[in-house]
C-alpha cells in the first residue's frame, strides 16, 4: 500500500490527482504544514528536506511531487508515451522538468511576495510575477494548436501544470486567466475530470490548520523565526 504524505497546496494536489487517475490504492496521510508536522522526526526521516509531498510504497521512499509523478505513472504504466518512442519521452521529461524547476519555483515566491511576506518588497514582487507571467506564456504559445502538453494524449505534464494552474487567480490576481486562453482551456479540462474532483476534496476529509497566523508564518518560513 501506497502511503502518500500530503496537504491541500499544489503539489500535493497534483500527485492526489494521478493517484486518482491510476487507481493505484493509497493511504493519505495529512501533513499539517502551518504547525510544523513536516519537522517532526518521523516525517525528516522520510523527506530531509521537510516538504509535502512525500510517498513510501514498501521499503520505496519518493519525495518532490514530480519524481513522484514519474515513479507513479512508470509503476502503472499510464500517464506515459509509449514504450520506446524516445522523442515523446524526452518532450515529456523536458516539459516536467520546465514545470518543476520554472513554475512551480516562480509561482511559489510570486504567491509569497504577493500575500504573505511580513512587509512590501516591491522588487521582489514585480520580479517573480514577471517570472511567473513569462513562464505562462512559453506553455501559453506551446499550446496553440494542441489539446495536451506532450503528444496528443493526456499525461503526468498536464497533471504536474494543472496543480499550478488552477490557482492562477491567486498567484497573479483575478482576471489572469483572460491573458492565457489555452493554459484556461486545459485547466478546465483536467479539472472536469473526475479524478481531479476527488484529488481536490481530499483536503476535506482531514483537518489543517486554517488561519496564517504569526505562528505559522514563523513555522513556515523559518527565516522569521531567526528574526524574532
Amino acid at each position: 500500500m501506497i502511503r502518500f504524505y500530503f496537504n491541500g497546496s499544489p503539489n500535493p494536489t497534483k500527485v492526489a490527482l494521478l493517484l486518482e487517475e491510476t487507481g493505484l490504492p493509497y493511504e493519505p496521510i495529512a501533513i499539517d504544514t502551518r504547525t510544523g508536522a513536516q519537522f517532526a522526526p518521523e516525517f525528516l526521516a522520510i523527506n530531509p528536506n521537510g516538504k509535502v509531498p512525500a510517498i513510501t510504497d514498501g521499503d520505496t521512499v519518493v519525495f518532490d511531487s514530480n519524481a513522484i509523478l514519474l515513479y507513479l505513472a512508470e509503476k502503472s504504466g499510464q500517464f506515459l508515451p509509449p514504450a520506446g518512442d524516445a522523442k515523446a519521452r524526452g518532450e515529456l521529461l523536458s516539459w516536467l522538468m520546465f514545470v518543476a524547476t520554472g513554475i512551480g519555483p516562480f509561482f511559489g515566491q510570486a504567491v509569497h511576495f504577493k500575500h504573505f511576506a511580513p512587509e512590501p518588497v516591491p522588487y521582489a514582487h514585480e520580479r517573480y510575477q514577471y517570472e511567473a507571467d513569462r513562464h505562462l506564456k512559453v506553455v501559453e504559445g506551446h499550446l496553440a494548436g494542441r489539446d495536451w502538453m506532450v503528444g496528443n494524449a493526456y499525461s503526468i505534464v498536464d497533471m504536474a501544470l494543472w496543480g499550478w494552474i488552477r490557482m492562477l487567480p491567486f498567484v497573479l490576481g483575478e482576471g489572469a486567466f483572460d491573458r492565457y486562453p489555452n493554459v484556461k482551456r486545459l485547466c478546465d479540462a483536467v479539472s472536469a475530470r473526475p479524478a481531479a474532483a476527488r484529488a481536490v476534496a481530499l483536503k476535506d476529509r482531514f483537518t489543517f490548520k486554517a488561519q496564517m497566523d504569526d505562528e505559522a508564518r514563523k513555522v513556515m518560513f523559518g527565516h522569521l523565526k531567526k528574526a524574532g
